[in-house]
This record gives structure tokens, C-alpha cells and sequence, in this order.
């Protein structure tokens, strides 16, 4: 992994250069700040974490996602990059990690420009901010594992609106499971629906959201995203072989 930091870096500068890489951040600062205060006042609930603004981004990330997704492979797909891999001295492991960090970095500074939240929160003077923190390390994790799958559906796809719909997509069938399961609560066993339940990553995330952090739920995210991440690097080593 030697090399794996000019990747990262070369990664962040592509994306520095993207309009839609502020556009995407712009459009998803505005929906958790403006969902968070009209749909569910904040000021008038009295509580002392930010789960009103929390609690919409596996919703919210459908929008960011894809758009950090479709920046991740499709330049080095359309110049024919990835003839010119196997002549580099750099592994496919390397390429796959830091561009994913790269857009996982992406994602965690779109919600450090949420902090003004947490200051506003201790001003009021009723923040607990270790639940704030445990909200905020939640959120960053769910961003990794959608990453994580939009990395794996860039190596399938050049097009960028391709990859920008399968990646929605997948996501959107994702966070719907836990929806799916609410309407089966009492047409199928327990045991079945708790077993599915436990894959949904939105009902992971509504657990750590609340506060409750806890290394059972942190590690189902960090599996799914070096899963994902394993899986991207077979995939791209087979393909290119």
C-alpha cells in the first residue's frame, strides 16, 4: 500500500475539479438542515442530539452517493485505463482503496460543514455531545458501505448516468428493505424478518443514530465495506487478467 496515497491524492483533485461534487454536497447540506428544522422542529423538541437531522440521511445519501460513485472509475474506463493497469507498479488493491477513501473523505467533509449544528446545540445548552459524536461517526460509517457499493458497480459500467441509476438503485432497494419487513411483521416468523432485518443497513444505522453505539453494529458496517471492497478488487483482477 505504498502507493495507495498518490491514488488517494489523485482521486481528491478529480474530484476538487468536479462541479457536481459541490453540487451534490450543496444539495445534501441544504435537505438534512432544512428536513430536519421544518419537518421535525428541532428547537421546540427539546433534545439534546441531532437525530431530526440524522435520521433522513440514508434517504439523503441516495442523492450524494451515486454522484461520488459515478467519479470513481469512468475516467479510467473511457481513456482505456485499465489496459494500461497491468503495466503500472501500483496493485489493484491500491487503486481500489484509495479511490474509495478518497470518496469516503468526500462524504465525511460534507458532514463536517454540518458542525455549525453542533455548536447551535451547545449554545441552547442542552447538547449531549457524545451522542452527537456517536451520530456523526453512524452517519460517516453508512456513507463508506454505500460507497463501498457504488465503488463495486463502477467496474461493471462506463456511463456515468449508468452508474449514477444502478448504484440509486441498489441503495434505494437497500434502505427500503426495512420498510419491506415492517408491512411482513405479521405475515411471516420472527426469526425470518429479525435475520433480514439485521442486513438492512438503515436499521443498523437507526440504532447508532439513537445513540446506542455499539461494536456489533460498527463492525457489521466495517464488513460490508471491506466485503464490497474485496469483492471490487476480484472482480477488476479477473476482468483484467
Amino acid at each position: 500500500m505504498k502507493l495507495m496515497p498518490i491514488i488517494l491524492k489523485r482521486q481528491l483533485a478529480n474530484y476538487a475539479c468536479a462541479p457536481s461534487t459541490y453540487l451534490s454536497m450543496a444539495v445534501f447540506l441544504i435537505l438534512s438542515v432544512a428536513l430536519g428544522r421544518y419537518i421535525s422542529p428541532w428547537p421546540e423538541q427539546n433534545s439534546s442530539d441531532l437525530q431530526v437531522f440524522f435520521q433522513f440521511h440514508p434517504w439523503l445519501y441516495l442523492l450524494l452517493i451515486p454522484a461520488l460513485a459515478m467519479h470513481l472509475w469512468s475516467d479510467e474506463a473511457n481513456a482505456g485505463f485499465f489496459g494500461l493497469m497491468k503495466t503500472m507498479p501500483i496493485t489493484t488493491s491500491e487503486w481500489v482503496v484509495g479511490k474509495f477513501l478518497a470518496a469516503w473523505l468526500v462524504a465525511g467533509t460534507a458532514l463536517i460543514l454540518m458542525f455549525p449544528l453542533v455548536i447551535a446545540a451547545n449554545y441552547l445548552g442542552r447538547a449531549d455531545n457524545h451522542v452527537i459524536a456517536s451520530q456523526f461517526l453512524a452517519s460517516w460509517l453508512l456513507a463508506g458501505s454505500y460507497l463501498s457499493v457504488g465503488c463495486f458497480v463502477c467496474i461493471f459500467v462506463r456511463q456515468r448516468t449508468v452508474i449514477f441509476l444502478l448504484t440509486l438503485g441498489l441503495l434505494l432497494t437497500a434502505s427500503g428493505l426495512s420498510t419491506v419487513l415492517d408491512a411482513l411483521e405479521h405475515q411471516a416468523p420472527i426469526g425470518l424478518i429479525d435475520s433480514l432485518a439485521s442486513l438492512s443497513p438503515t436499521v443498523r444505522f437507526s440504532c447508532i443514530d439513537d445513540g446506542k453505539l455499539t461494536l456489533h453494529d460498527t463492525l457489521y458496517f466495517i464488513s460490508m465495506i471491506l466485503a464490497f471492497l474485496a469483492a471490487t478488487t476480484v472482480t477488476l483482477n479477473y476482468k483484467h487478467s
